[in-house]
């Protein structure tokens, strides 16, 4: 199975969200650097509370993901409720002691716009180096007070833009195996769990990037991390993509553990620019003929 075409962006918007300055700092940086940029969406009328609560209330409940938020930086397994509906959580998420987090918020006819109109404004300097930008993607993060979100890694490129309250989004370096093992990457992209085992002395390798309202931070695909919102409620608005080179990465890592399963030690994929693509193009093949899933 090949990776998914690019998708045309051709939607309108008004004022850039991201100027020239940020642009600049973002190609400059871009794929593998984490980095904070400034944005232009501070305030915006569907990332109010009462929009978010209304759009939660009307997705599929399979995309919607809320929990208690009083949560260590390392757990195991999915942490508990609070028992309140997800409509009451966002409302009164200033007391609530929860995160939550919408996801494919593109499924909304208007804040797939929203999406797709900042992802063109950077579209230009993401092709330069990674090629067609695939499978767009949108997630809003509702947190209360000093929420945590556990230590984890993500599949996409992903900014995430700070809308109201602040938090410290720290990051550790991508593919080095100190942070996040390679079994577990190739157990991920064969089905696993994001969520990643945490010890203290991970901090030596840590990168910490504050941001608040008209802040935004880039995360590179698969770069651990874990985010600590501060003392005020949070709003934040996650646009993510694919490229051509974190589908070959995942399913190179997805080889791989076949390898390793037939007792064999195999290199890790190479971070960008390497392309991964003999042990990618040997997993699709496998895939198209049904021998994996």
């Amino acid at each position: 199975m090949n990776a998914p075409r690019a998708i045309d962006f051709d939607s309108a918007h008004a004022l850039p969200v991201f100027d020239d300055a940020a642009r600049l700092q973002f190609s400059e940086f871009y794929p593998e650097t984490p980095h904070v940029l400034k944005h232009g969406l501070a305030s915006h009328p569907l990332l109010e509370l009462g929009s978010l609560a209304s759009l939660a209330e009307r997705i599929p409940e399979s995309s919607i993901e809320y929990n208690r938020g009083d949560l260590p930086v390392g757990i195991d397994g999915k942490p508990g409720s609070t028992g309140l509906s997800i409509g009451e959580t966002i409302r009164a998420i200033h007391r609530a002691n929860s995160w939550a987090v919408l996801k494919n918020i593109e499924q909304d006819e208007r804040y797939r716009s929203l999406l797709l109109s900042l992802l063109d404004e950077i579209r230009p300097q993401i092709e330069a180096k990674t090629g067609a930008m695939l499978r767009p993607q949108g997630f809003i993060f509702i947190s209360s007070p000093n929420a945590v979100t556990p230590y984890h890694f993500d599949p996409e490129h992903n900014i995430l833009l700070q809308i109201t309250g602040s938090k410290i989004m720290t990051q550790f370096p991508a593919g080095d195996p100190q942070f996040a093992p390679d079994e577990v990457h190739e157990t991920y992209h064969s089905g696993g769990a994001r969520e990643l085992s945490w010890n203290d002395e991970l901090m030596q390798g840590a990168c910490e990037c504050p941001i608040g309202p008209g802040e935004a931070v880039f995360v590179p695909v698969m770069a651990p991390h874990f985010v600590k919102v501060g003392p005020e409620s949070s709003i934040s608005l996650s646009i993510t993509w694919r490229s051509d080179w974190s589908f070959a990465e995942a399913d190179a890592r997805a080889f791989n553990r076949i390898l390793r399963k037939a007792g064999f030690r195999p290199a890790r994929p190479g971070r960008w620019p390497a392309g991964n693509h003999p042990k990618a193009y040997a997993y699709r093949a496998l895939r198209k003929v049904g021998l994996v899933g």
